[in-house]
C-alpha cells in the first residue's frame, strides 16, 4: 500500500506518515514502488499501527479493497482474476481449488476474504463494490466512461431489446450502460487483456449473453461478418499508428479511406460496418474531428448517404478523462430503398447544467425526442426545441464542418438576445442590494478573544453531535438478495460537497449511500475534502440526505448557536490548523477545530453577524455568475449582429482601473 493509503488507514495526513518513517526505526520498510512513491506491506503496516494504537476501524469495503491493492501490482488484473473465481464459485465450478493453489499467498488470502463477503452480499455485488472503488481510485487505471454518459449513449443507440457491440470496450462502462438499458446480448473487444477480462467477468456475473475478446479491433476484428442492432464506442483519440498503411484497402472503408491523421473516422466506419440496416451507432468523438480538413471528404460522404444523423456537443467534463467538451456522433446504417435524409440534427449541449446550475449534466437531454427525430427525420418536428435540423446541402461546402456551435440558428440568437434584458435587470437589482449587504464594522480592541475549546470536547460534553462522514456503498439497513448487482440507491435530495462550497440547494439524485443520514434545519455541514474550510448552516427548505465526504455537526439547542458555530469553524486559523495536503486534495478533521467558549446569550450577536457575512458571500457568487452569463451571451449575440449597444451619451472612451496601489491600507498589528 502507498503512504496515502496508510494515511487513510490511520486517519491522519500524509505528512504524519512521512514523520513516522523518519522518527520510528521500527516503521515497516519499503517493499516496492519508487523513492518518491514507496509501497509498503499491508500486514506489516497494520501490525505497526496496532502496536501504536492508531489502527482505525475499517469497513468491509476498505478491508477488501486494500487486500486487493496488496495482492498484485495491477489492480485491474487482480480484480479480473478475483472476479473469475467468484463467477466460477457461483456456477459451482472448480474455481475454489484453482484459486487456493495459487503461488501468491496474498491473492489466496484475498480470495478467501472475498468469498466471505460474497457469502453475505453475493458474487456480483461483491465484485461491483470493488469495481466502483477501482473506478474512483485516481492513482489506478480505473478511468472509465461515466455512468450518465454511458446511459445517454445507450439510450441514443436504442439498445433495448437488441444486441450491442463496443469495439473498444476498455473497462466496460458503455456495455454496462447497455445492460442497464435492457440489451439482450453484449459484445466487446479491447487491446488491453486485463481490461477485457474485467469486462468479461462483469457481464458473466450479470448473466448477459455475449462475448468479450482481446485484440485490436481495427487490425484484427474479432467480430468480422457479425452484425448487431447497436454499436456504442469511445475510441482512443489521436492514434498515429492505427494501421492506415496496412488497412488502406480494407472493405470497411465504404465512405473513403481514412487519412493517417483521422483515426476516429476509421472507428466511425468500423462501427457502421457492424450495424444491421436501420441500426444506430453512437461514437464519442473529439471536437476537432467535426471540422478537420483532412476528414472533410469522409464527412461529406457520411452526410450524402444519410449515415451521419446527429452531432451533439457535450458539456466540458462529461467524460471524466477529458476536460474538453467532446461530441457524440449518432450514426444510422441506411436501409436499402429508404429515401435519403435531407437534414442532420445538430445539438449544442455544452451549456447543459444540473439543477444546481454549477455542474454539467446530461440527464435533461431529450433522448426520446432525439430518437423520434432519428426515426422520422422530420425537420419541422424539431424546430429549435431540441437542436437545429440543418439541411445537408448547406453543410457540403469546402469545410464540411458539422460542429454544432458553428450552426447556431437565428432563432436561438434572438432568444439569447431576449434573455439579456432579464439577466441585466437581475444583475442591476442584485448590485443595488449588494451595497446594503457590505459589512459595516468598528474595531473592537486588539482581538484578544474568549477561551477556546475543540469540537471533540464539545461533542464529549454534549454540546453537539458529530455525524458522518459516510462512504458510498452498501446500505447495511436493507436486506438485499445475493444476486443484486447495484448498491442501494437513494433518489432523495442529497447534500453534496459542491452544494456546501457553492451555496446551492440539494437536489434529488440517485447515488449509493452508506448509511443514510438525514440533515435537518440548524445542522452545520463541513466538508472533509476541500481546498478551504467551509461550514454551511442547513436552512428550513434544505432537508436532505448527507452525501459522501461531509460531516454533520448538530448543536444542542440552547447550548450552541448554529451560525456562531459555523463562523468559528470557517476561520483561517482553523483552516490552516486542519489542512493536510494529500495528492492535491486538502482534508480536514472537524473534531480538531477550535471554537470560542461563550455563553449562549453572547453567541447570538456573533451568530447574526456570521449569517450576514454568509449572505454577502452568496450575493457575491450570484453577481459573478450573472455577470459571466451576461458577458457570454452578449458576446455571442453582438458578434452575430443580433444586438447593438445603446449608449445615449455617445461613444465614450473606456478607462481601465488604475494599477497604482491604493492609499487605503489595512493596519497590521
Amino acid at each position: 500500500m502507498t503512504a496515502a493509503e496508510i494515511a487513510r488507514l490511520a486517519g491522519v495526513g500524509r505528512a504524519a506518515v512521512s514523520h513516522w518513517r523518519k522518527r520510528y526505526p521500527d516503521f515497516p520498510s519499503q517493499v516496492g514502488g519508487t523513492a518518491t512513491s514507496p509501497r509498503f506491506d499491508l500486514a506489516e503496516v497494520e501490525e505497526w499501527l496496532r502496536r501504536q494504537g492508531r489502527l482505525e476501524p475499517r469497513s468491509t469495503e476498505d478491508r477488501l479493497w486494500w487486500a486487493l491493492a496488496a495482492a498484485g501490482d495491477d489492480p485491474v488484473a487482480t480484480l479480473g482474476a478475483l472476479g473469475e473465481v467468484l463467477s466460477q464459485d457461483r456456477q459451482g465450478a472448480r474455481g475454489r481449488r484453482t484459486a487456493d493453489r495459487t503461488d501468491s499467498p496474498r491473492l489466496a488470502q484475498l480470495v478467501r476474504d472475498a468469498r466471505a463477503v460474497a457469502a453475505d452480499l453475493g458474487a456480483a455485488r461483491t465484485f461491483e463494490v470493488l469495481r466502483r472503488r477501482l473506478a474512483a481510485d485516481p492513482a489506478g487505471r480505473g478511468r472509465d466512461v461515466p455512468d450518465d454518459l454511458a446511459d445517454l449513449m445507450a439510450g441514443l443507440a436504442g439498445v433495448r431489446g437488441g444486441s450491442v457491440l463496443d469495439p473498444a470496450c476498455g473497462l466496460g462502462g458503455l456495455l454496462r450502460g447497455a445492460v442497464r438499458a435492457g440489451c439482450t446480448a453484449a459484445y466487446g473487444q479491447d487491446l488491453d487483456p486485463a481490461a477485457a477480462r474485467l469486462t468479461r467477468v462483469w457481464l458473466g456475473l450479470h448473466e448477459t449473453p455475449g462475448e468479450v475478446v482481446v485484440g485490436d479491433s481495427l487490425r484484427a476484428d474479432a467480430f468480422a461478418g457479425i452484425f448487431v442492432d447497436a454499436v456504442v464506442c469511445a475510441p482512443p483519440f489521436g492514434q498515429s499508428g492505427w494501421g492506415q498503411e496496412e488497412l488502406a484497402y480494407d472493405a470497411r472503408w465504404v465512405f473513403g479511406v481514412p487519412p493517417r491523421t483521422e483515426p476516429e473516422l476509421a472507428w466511425v466506419q468500423h462501427a457502421l460496418g457492424h450495424l444491421r440496416p436501420g441500426g444506430r451507432a453512437v461514437v464519442l468523438m473529439p471536437p476537432a474531428a467535426a471540422g478537420r480538413r483532412a476528414g472533410r471528404r469522409i464527412r461529406a460522404e457520411l452526410l450524402r448517404r444519410g449515415a451521419l444523423r446527429a452531432v451533439i456537443a457535450l458539456p466540458a467534463g462529461a467524460a471524466a478523462a477529458h476536460a474538453v467538451p467532446l461530441h457524440l456522433w449518432v450514426l444510422r446504417q441506411p436501409v436499402p430503398g429508404e429515401p435519403t435524409p435531407t437534414h442532420v440534427l445538430l445539438i449544442d449541449a455544452r451549456g447543459a447544467t444540473g439543477p444546481d446550475h454549477t455542474t454539467s449534466s446530461l440527464v435533461d437531454l431529450p433522448v426520446a425526442s432525439i430518437c423520434a427525430w432519428l426515426d422520422t427525420g422530420d425537420a419541422a418536428a424539431v424546430a429549435d426545441t431540441i437542436g437545429r435540423a440543418v439541411a445537408i446541402i448547406d453543410l457540403l461546402d469546402d469545410d464540411v464542418d458539422v460542429s454544432p456551435v458553428r450552426h447556431v440558428s437565428g432563432r436561438e440568437l434572438a432568444e439569447a438576445a431576449g434573455r439579456l434584458a432579464d439577466v441585466r435587470r437581475d444583475l442591476v437589482a442584485l448590485l443595488a442590494d449588494l451595497s446594503g449587504l457590505v459589512p459595516n464594522f468598528a474595531v473592537n480592541g486588539n482581538g484578544d478573544g474568549a477561551p477556546v475549546t475543540t469540537v471533540a470536547e464539545l461533542a464529549r460534553t454534549g454540546g453537539l453531535q458529530v455525524l458522518g462522514p459516510i462512504r458510498a456503498g452498501r446500505d447495511e439497513s436493507t436486506d438485499h438478495p445475493a444476486t443484486t448487482a447495484q448498491p442501494a440507491m437513494t433518489a432523495k435530495p442529497v447534500m453534496t460537497v459542491k452544494n456546501v462550497l457553492t451555496g446551492t440547494p440539494p437536489v434529488p439524485v440517485e447515488m449509493p449511500v452508506l448509511p443514510e443520514i438525514e440533515v435537518r434545519e440548524g445542522d452545520v455541514i463541513v466538508p472533509v475534502t476541500a481546498r478551504h474550510l467551509v461550514a454551511r448552516v442547513v436552512g428550513p427548505d434544505e432537508v436532505a440526505v448527507l452525501g459522501p465526504n461531509l460531516v454533520v455537526l448538530r448543536p444542542a439547542e440552547g447550548v450552541l448557536d448554529p451560525w456562531f458555530l459555523a463562523g468559528q469553524l470557517s476561520t483561517s486559523a482553523n483552516g490552516h490548523r486542519q489542512a493536510s495536503s494529500l495528492a492535491g486534495v486538502v482534508r480536514f478533521d472537524p473534531r480538531r477545530a477550535q471554537v470560542a467558549r461563550l455563553p449562549y446569550e453572547q453567541q447570538r450577536p456573533y451568530g447574526d453577524a456570521f449569517r450576514r457575512l454568509a449572505l454577502f458571500s452568496g450575493a457575491l457568487r450570484r453577481v459573478g455568475a450573472l455577470g459571466d452569463d451576461l458577458v457570454r451571451v452578449a458576446t455571442d449575440a453582438l458578434a452575430a449582429g443580433a444586438i447593438q449597444f445603446d449608449d445615449p451619451a455617445g461613444t465614450r472612451p473606456l478607462r481601465l482601473p488604475s494599477t497604482r496601489r491604493s492609499r487605503h491600507r489595512f493596519p497590521v498589528n
